[in-house]
């Protein structure tokens, strides 16, 4: 692990998303039902799975610091053309920054979602992991910005 131990303290938000690809029989079928499989709501239990993976991720991901997290919500949204967006935004009053818990939750909601329509269709795709933004820390960093903002 890294030793954070000199680091400031200051609030950390880090910001992640997941997109799902399905085919269009299963998005069809998701929409019809209200988004409910046999194994049942699969917006909803993503959204469980995500958060209780962001507050685990030093279980999984090895060197990452267990944090006690402040804040942890997961939105998913169903968008035209059979795709889902996961975003996944963590919060912590901490020494080191919550990139890896947005992104771990961003990518077990995804993996949700996948396990429970995998019975419709093998055919559907998790795509496009990635940190939209982050904020605290010696730097601030937003997706579509054309480099890192240094913190004044």
């Amino acid at each position: 692990m890294v030793d954070v131990g000199a680091k400031e303290v200051t609030r950390r938000v880090a910001v992640a998303e997941a997109t799902i690809r399905l085919p269009r029989n299963v998005a069809l079928a998701l929409r019809r039902t209200g988004h409910k499989t046999k194994k049942g709501p699969v917006f909803d239990t993503a959204i469980v799975a995500g958060v209780m993976a962001a507050k685990r991720t030093h279980e999984l991901i090895p060197f990452c610091h267990p944090l006690p997290l402040d804040n942890c919500s997961v939105e998913i949204e169903a968008a035209r053309g059979g795709t889902i967006r996961v975003v996944c935004r963590v919060a912590v009053q901490h020494r080191t920054g919550v990139e890896m818990e947005a992104l771990t939750g961003a990518s077990v909601a995804a993996l949700t979602v996948y396990d429970m329509c995998k019975a419709l269709s093998h055919d559907i795709e998790i795509t496009a992991v990635r940190l939209l933004e982050k904020t605290g820390g010696k730097r601030d960093f937003r997706r579509g910005s054309r480099s890192a903002r240094r913190r004044a």
